[in-house]
């Protein structure tokens, strides 16, 4: 009978978490109301979203909890955001159009192709382009920048551009930074 009880509350417990990503990202992702989705985002994710920051329509997310997202950031249509080990966006970060972000994956060395999570860190004022892809465990340090369709398998030092599969350095930014990557459109 405990058994079957304890099965019970399982099962009810998977409902409303899977069904809550299913609601996410299947309906309140396509929601052309920002104010909506941001608040579903807030209260029913629990995610942690700073004043002035966005997440475009279609944005897909692969847990509850565990993103922070800080003031005046923008994430744009399409993006993936796995939290499954964390993931920290700071304040003016701008990322763009289809951005993959992964914190978990498969040990391809387990005998079990167990799976494994590590955080991913985006700091302040980064920028990454259209189609780049964030693997688990990388920092992307204060100000650095990731070209459109990168693949970022290691930490990017603050002012630094990357391009390429994999990733490496190709340039440097201007330590400076001042803008605001707050960015809302009427119904995106």
């Amino acid at each position: 009978m405990r058994s079957d009880l304890a099965n019970i509350r399982t099962f009810f417990r998977r409902l409303w978490y899977d069904g809550r990503l299913f609601l996410t990202n299947r309906i309140i992702a396509r929601l052309p109301l920002h104010w909506v989705r941001l608040l579903f985002y807030r209260k029913i994710l629990n995610i942690k979203i700073g004043n002035g920051s966005s997440i475009f329509m279609d944005a897909w997310f692969d847990t509850i909890g565990n993103i922070t997202i800080g003031v005046n950031s923008t994430i744009n249509q399409k993006c993936r955001l796995d939290g499954r080990g964390g993931l920290m966006i700071g304040d003016n970060a701008s990322i763009s159009a289809e951005v993959c972000i992964l914190t978990a994956e498969h040990d391809l060395q387990s005998p079990d192709f167990r799976g494994k999570q590590a955080a991913v860190r985006i700091e302040d004022y980064v920028f990454i382009g259209t189609r780049a892809m964030i693997l688990p465990g990388v920092s992307l340090k204060e100000g650095s920048a990731v070209a459109a369709g990168a693949v970022v398998t290691v930490d990017v030092e603050p002012f630094t551009i990357v391009a390429g599969v994999p990733a490496r350095e190709i340039g440097r930014r201007k330590d400076n930074l001042q803008y605001s990557a707050s960015y809302r459109r009427l119904f995106f």
